[in-house]
């Protein structure tokens, strides 16, 4: 078992689990994950054995203990079949950053403010827009629900390392000949949700990231986060 180390810097642990970024392409995506395992010493295990065939570039320990399986300049398994912006091979295209947690609790502290320093570092050095980090269920809806419900996303978004939330309030000045279902898919779309999903497993998929709270058929409130402000009142 490896030792982390201070905050900021990681402790380095092989994984075998990698190869080299297919086409010339270098990182312009970070994706989160979560481990849901039971302990940081099981998912460092899993992630650099070579039967599983899975790795990451980093993991996070709950008490902010931050280890490193792979350079970020290559290929890590992280991501499997998913789409984003269109694009696909997310592997190639990102830096995958796992999570110790089940899925079923908060994320805690240590934990947090480390994602934080790492995240800051991994923006500069490789010029990656805010809007560019996203969940693994962002570009797998359907097949993966990490980082889940539980997710603090409203907090790397006010420190600009995540898709900023615009403020609004009161009722949509939409189009109301346009059915909602229809408001829905296109702000998805503009943000990055390109994968072909049907309507009921992306509104999933949209409230994982910004309204987990909410139950039942899609409504205006959904549309929200996703929509323009100068769009309501």
């Amino acid at each position: 078992m490896c030792d982390p180390v201070a905050p900021v810097q990681a402790s380095w642990c092989a994984s075998p689990n990698f190869g080299p970024r297919r086409g010339g392409l270098r990182p312009s995506v970070v994706v989160l994950h979560y481990t849901a395992m039971q302990s940081v010493e099981a998912a460092l295990e899993r992630l650099c054995d070579p039967a599983a065939e899975v790795s990451a570039h980093y993991l996070i320990g709950r008490d902010g203990g931050l280890w490193q399986m792979v350079r970020e300049d290559q290929r890590a398994w992280h991501a499997g079949v998913g789409e984003w912006c269109g694009l696909e091979d997310i592997n190639s295209r990102s830096i995958g950053i796992e999570l110790d947690n089940r899925g079923d609790h908060p994320f805690s502290e240590p934990q947090m403010a480390q994602l934080e320093r790492l995240l800051a570092q991994i923006l500069q050095r490789w010029s990656i827009a805010p809007e560019a980090v996203i969940g693994h269920s962002d570009m797998a809806p359907g097949r993966k629900m990490d980082p889940g419900p539980r997710f603090d996303w409203q907090r790397l978004s006010r420190l600009g390392q995540a898709r900023a939330t615009p403020p609004v309030s009161g009722r949509c000045l939409c189009d109301p000949d346009v059915p909602l279902g229809a408001l829905l898919r296109t702000y998805a779309r503009d943000l990055g949700y390109t994968s072909d999903v049907d309507d009921e497993t992306l509104l999933t998929t949209l409230r994982l990231r910004y309204r987990p709270w909410a139950k039942g058929p899609l409504v205006a409130e959904d549309l929200a986060p996703l929509a323009q402000a100068d769009l309501w009142f």
